[in-house]
Parts: C-alpha cells; sequence; structure tokens
C-alpha cells in the first residue's frame, strides 16, 4: 500500500502537530509528511518544521479579499504536496465549503471537548464553568458546520475538585496527543470507513 501524504493547518505553537508528526518520523504512522499551512506569519509551528522534516508556509489571509479566495491559495498549496489527509491542529478558522468539499471527510480537527458538548473556542472554559464531571477531546471530520463533523475517536478526562481551567486544558491536551496521532494512523492504513455519521474502525489489522 502507498504511503498517503499528511499536511497541515496550524495557526499556534504547534504542540498537535509536533505528536504527529513524531509519529510519522519514527515509523508508527506510515505516512509521508507534506506541507505545514498556517495562517499566522508568527505560529511557533512554522519554527519547528524545519526541525520535523517537513516544509512549511504561511498563507496570510490578510493578503486575500475574502475566505474563499484564501482557501483557493491553500487547496492550491495543498495539493502542489499531493495531500491525501489534512490535519487541522489548533487552525482557528472555520473552513468554508469550497476547502470541506475539496477534501471531503480528508480534514480531520482535533477539538477540546466531548463533541457535540461545548463546539466553539474556549471549550475547556466552558466545560469547566458549566460543572460537567467528565469532559475530553474529539478527533472528528470537519464538515461545513461547526465542530459538527462524523467523530472519529474521543477520550474522557475527569474534573476533579481540585483542578483549575488551566490544569484542566493541560489534562485534555496530553490526551490531543494521544488520541490524533492514533486516528491519522488509521486513516492512513485505510482503516476508516464513514457510513453517514458514523465512522465505522476496522479492528482487524
Amino acid at each position: 500500500m502507498a504511503k498517503k501524504t499528511v499536511s497541515f493547518l496550524v495557526s499556534g505553537r504547534g504542540s498537535n502537530f509536533t505528536a504527529v508528526m513524531k509519529n510519522i518520523n519514527q515509523g508508527i504512522i506510515s505516512a509521508k509528511p507534506g506541507i505545514v499551512i498556517s495562517d499566522k506569519p508568527d505560529a511557533g509551528a512554522l519554527s519547528i518544521a524545519p526541525e520535523l522534516g517537513i516544509d512549511s508556509v504561511c498563507i496570510n489571509p490578510e493578503n486575500f479579499s475574502g475566505r474563499e479566495e484564501h482557501e483557493r491559495e491553500v487547496y492550491r498549496v495543498l495539493k502542489k504536496y499531493h495531500t491525501d489527509l489534512v490535519v487541522a491542529a489548533g487552525y482557528m478558522r472555520i473552513l468554508t465549503p469550497f476547502l470541506v468539499r475539496k477534501f471531503r471527510n480528508r480534514i480531520m480537527n482535533i477539538h477540546p471537548a466531548l463533541l457535540p458538548s461545548f463546539p466553539g473556542v474556549h471549550a475547556q472554559k466552558k466545560a469547566f464553568d458549566y460543572g460537567v464531571k467528565i469532559t475530553g477531546c474529539t478527533v472528528h471530520f470537519i464538515d461545513e458546520g461547526t465542530d459538527t463533523g462524523p467523530i472519529v475517536m474521543q477520550a474522557a478526562v475527569e474534573i476533579l475538585n481540585q483542578d483549575t481551567p488551566s490544569g484542566l486544558a493541560a489534562k485534555i491536551l496530553s490526551e490531543e496527543h494521544r488520541i490524533l496521532p492514533e486516528a491519522v494512523r488509521l486513516f492512513c492504513e485505510d482503516r476508516i470507513r464513514i457510513a453517514g455519521r458514523k465512522v465505522i474502525i476496522n479492528q482487524d489489522q
């Protein structure tokens, strides 16, 4: 089976991007690195990309007249690198239907809550403030909604009495670093099938 090419969309420090790339470099994920695209010129992920052996570029939305024009350039670069899977690892932009349709069921996102609870930004604090006893993180495919696409994997995190919002976020992030590489590995091994809203994982391999 030919190796799939994995590319990334990032906006920040790139800890989830790093977690996936380390798994690729160590051979745990059988995949080829594509390109890291950031919408922020000062994103930390851009500076660590060379150390991880992957090309990187900033495509600044301020240089384009609208969201779709910006995404057309993003799409052009992703295609140039023959991208099979796009991993949105801390990408703080809602994608337009244009890019979603170009990579239907091939854009994975990591969200710091147990969807469908607490979609959108600041999910960790929302869960903490609401008083739920269990929260966590979700890997899902991006569709035209906000954090509404088919769910690939989830991990639960217990909220303890002594937890703080920042401490809870750190616990969730640790689980993100575990399940996102695992979801990417399953995709690259062709072990994921989508049936309506449900993601079926082949456990036989």
